[in-house]
């Protein structure tokens, strides 16, 4: 198997990962563990699981040895784009500027997004 993954903390591409991929699995830049709730496809990003029968874990970003864990090469770009609009915000509301709203393509977006970005549009919001 052959996946293009990046470390979920700091965007290093894992090289010579072996899959199914070991709970003891580590970043060589950052050093954070990979079989991790944030680097798994059922993650949500709203520090919750998807797989409706996986057991829960309370620390999302440490090793865990649940079996559902499916590894995820997105998350770290996901992360990035909602720390920089994040930011941006921030720096807006600081001096007193309205936040830019970005023109991301449909491509860019997850699915996830995607119907948020419809709905709302619908509810004028």
């Amino acid at each position: 198997m052959s996946l293009n993954l990046t470390c979920w903390q700091c965007g290093n591409l894992l090289e010579d990962v072996i899959f199914p991929m070991s709970r003891r699995e580590v970043c060589s830049v950052c050093d954070s563990d990979q079989h991790v709730c944030k680097m798994c496809k059922e993650f949500d990003g709203r520090n919750s699981c998807n797989e409706p029968i996986a057991e829960d874990v309370t620390d999302r970003e440490k090793a865990n040895f649940c079996d559902y864990f499916s590894p995820s090469g997105e998350i770290f770009l996901k992360t990035t784009r909602e720390k920089q609009q994040n930011a941006k915000a921030q720096l807006a509301a600081l001096f007193g500027d309205e936040p830019e709203v970005e023109n991301n393509s449909d491509e860019s977006l997850t699915p996830g997004e995607l119907a948020e970005r419809k709905l709302r549009e619908m509810l004028g919001d």
